[in-house]
């Protein structure tokens, strides 16, 4: 095999594997053929042994199609060639892609194939075989025009009634199917909507602009002036003919004398003869062993999209002075807090580190890919080699497609301390979700046909009269309290007019009372799960509520990405809950509490905000007043599961603490 160069592959089942990594102790015929192979492979010039699970996941890694650009000819002009043609210039160039979009593959929709006499035949021959013959959906465009001068158009509007049957109905729909008169393609004419009107345009369409192929270069402009926010589609090569030596040479004096001079150039591409053209800048680059420009194509005046807003840094009052303090203006303070967290956030060397041990940038073009495409190859992939996919989904996405999806885990740590410091200084909180509340109408709403029947069933035969009568003394009570409300309102001037009583008396109405002399409404029982419509006292800006602190806590902490924020207002919650009166009833549920909030903290690595809040709690209870020094003997009581998180244990968490044993146990007992 080694003489005529032959290579050989074997892929093996749990086979072990120290890139997976895979091992597996208890084999007994599997590991002398895994040993066989090894040991066969290892005298081969080219033999690998490997394993399955690690070539399947291989075979969803993201893989890039290398696709080679066409060139296409053109003519690259400098000056007049026509006018003044010996002052002129034009060069022989190619053009070829640098950038291209591209798309995930686009699915095609498929339908069962209609039966037909020679198919039940065929399937009477291959009885045998369970198949299923789709095929594949094309469109096809006609064209129709309504006869206004058919009769029976009057008649078909009338079918539109609400009292019509659905026969009658579709009587009329196959009436108006009748009154389309098909037109061919050939018969139509070309036409542009001009207003309510349309303008035709005569054969051939108008008259194009007289445009000549090439790239004609405008002029030129200094690079520092060249906006990149206004590129517009994908960036083009412009090379010299590969063929001419002395357009190679005529292009690279004009790439080099550019790129000395720091300037860029202002070129029309048209692309072929009475084309449209396009305005684009033209960019010297310089490579090793060619010389070429790289063109991108700029917006017209009407592609432009300006969207005005006042000032972000200067304010101006009613009065027109400059407003110097204002919460929209940011201070100092804001402004340092806010570079430091750009700065912690920097990316820059927030990658792996290279063979000198520097970090390199995090962010690599080269090895972004797009989610969409990868996904629906390996979502095609699948497909075709598994049969059932409710019992075999599709696998997650291959890891190196999600790398960019998210910051990196090195930054966000790094930057904790600059985001709690912005958090602060802006004084953010997040706005709690508001909940939709039933809407009470004073109103009283007519009744539907069928609603009595549905009252009867859900409800009993008394319940009925009762919600009726209920229903007149909640009218009557509202004209009652309308007819007050006016006696009392003084007198209005001439000027208001009756929408603004109206509104003054819409808001006086008093709140309703329930009537006494009818059967009471059912109330439900208070449930005890954490219901978003119970009232869980939480202050604005807070996500752990007062009534239930450890549901609250747990219910954000399954969100995953307000950690902080529900560590953060749980000790909030805690130290707030002990200086309520009778708080001594709830000092289980707040040491339950403190056990799950210990446990998120060391397990997300906010072990400095426990450490912190550990202090400033056994501060409010022993020191400032009034204190709750119980409190802190029932902490005292559980003991070390409540102190400081020491290293050893921040350590097998993967954080990082400088609390000692000696001092963790000192800490509580004092």
């Amino acid at each position: 095999m080694n003489d005529l160069n032959i290579s050989l592959t074997v892929v093996g089942v749990d086979f072990d594997d120290d890139d997976l990594p895979f091992h597996e102790e208890d084999k007994s015929k599997s590991r002398e053929n895994e040993v066989f192979y090894h040991t066969f492979t290892s005298k081969l010039n080219a033999g690998v042994v490997g394993n399955c699970d690690f070539a399947l996941q291989e075979i969803s890694r993201p893989d890039i199609k290398q696709v080679k650009s066409v060139l296409s000819g053109t003519v690259l002009r400098l000056g007049d060639t026509q006018a003044r043609d010996e002052e002129a210039i034009e060069i022989m160039v190619k053009t070829s892609k640098c950038t291209a979009l591209s798309r995930p593959k686009g699915w095609k929709r498929f339908a069962r194939r209609k039966r037909t006499r020679e198919d039940e035949t065929q399937d009477k021959m291959d009885e045998d075989e369970d198949t299923v013959t789709f095929a594949q959906l094309r469109m096809r465009t006609e064209y129709y025009l309504e006869d206004k001068n058919d009769e029976s158009a009057a008649h078909a509007d009338d079918a539109d009634d609400d009292d019509v049957d659905e026969e009658e109905r579709e009587k009329a729909k196959a009436e108006a199917l009748k009154r389309l008169v098909k037109v061919e393609k050939e018969e139509l004419v070309r036409g542009y909507k001009y207003g309510a009107s349309f303008a035709p345009a005569p054969e051939g369409n108008f008259p194009r602009l007289k445009t000549r192929k090439g790239i004609d270069i405008c002029g030129f402009f200094n690079r520092k002036n060249f906006r990149r926010e206004l590129a517009m589609g994908e960036v083009y090569y412009v090379w010299a003919d590969p063929n001419s030596p002395m357009q190679q040479a005529a292009l690279s004096s004009i790439v080099q004398a550019m790129y000395e001079k720091g300037v860029m150039a202002i070129a029309r591409w048209v692309g072929r003869d009475e084309a449209d053209p396009k305005m684009g800048v033209l960019q010297p680059s310089v490579f090793d062993e060619v010389d070429c420009f790289l063109w991108v194509q700029m917006p017209f005046a009407d592609d432009v999209r300006n969207f005005p807003f006042a000032s972000l840094e200067t304010l101006i009052n009613k009065k027109g002075e400059v407003v110097q303090e204002h919460p929209y203006l940011p201070t100092e303070e804001q402004m340092a807090a806010m570079e430091q967290f750009v700065d912690a956030m920097d990316l820059s060397e927030a990658g792996e580190k290279d063979e000198e041990g520097n970090r390199e940038a995090w962010f690599d073009t080269r090895l972004s890919y797009n989610p969409a495409i990868h996904r629906t190859k390996q979502a095609l992939f699948h497909g075709a080699i598994v049969q059932d996919l409710n019992r075999q989904p599709l696998p997650p996405p291959h890891p190196e497609l999600l790398k960019y999806l998210e910051p990196p885990r090195r930054v966000l740590k790094r930057a904790r301390e600059a985001t709690e410091e912005c958090q602060k200084t802006f004084n953010v909180r997040e706005v709690p979700k508001k909940v939709t509340r039933v809407r009470k109408d004073d109103h009283v709403r007519a009744d539907d046909e069928d609603e009595e029947m549905l009252l009867l069933d859900q409800t009993g035969p008394g319940r009925a009269g009762a919600s009726q009568s209920q229903r007149r003394t909640q009218a009557k009570s509202i004209s009652e309290s309308q007819s007050q409300v006016k006696e009392k309102k003084p007198a209005a001037d001439d000027s208001e007019t009756e929408e603004e009583d109206e509104e003054l008396l819409l808001d006086a109405v008093p709140a309703r009372k329930p009537a006494r002399d009818h059967a009471p409404l059912p109330t439900p029982a208070r449930s005890m799960s954490p219901d978003e419509v119970i009232d869980r006292m939480r202050a604005p800006g807070r996500i752990v509520g007062l009534s239930f602190p450890l549901e609250d806590f747990q219910k954000n902490i399954s969100r995953g990405d307000v950690v902080t924020k529900a560590v953060e207002d749980l000790a909030v919650a805690i130290k707030e809950i002990i200086h309520k009166p009778f708080a001594s009833r709830r000092f289980d549920e707040m040491v339950e509490c403190m056990h799950e909030l210990r446990k998120v903290a060391l397990e997300e690595d906010e072990i400095d905000a426990w450490d912190t809040f550990v202090q400033e709690l056994k501060d409010l209870c022993l020191e400032q007043k009034p204190g709750n020094k119980a409190f802190w003997d029932r902490v005292r009581e559980v003991g070390r599961p409540l102190s400081l998180i020491t290293d050893p244990e921040a350590s097998k968490a993967g954080g990082k603490s400088s609390i000692t044993e000696s001092e963790a146990q000192k800490f509580v007992q004092e």
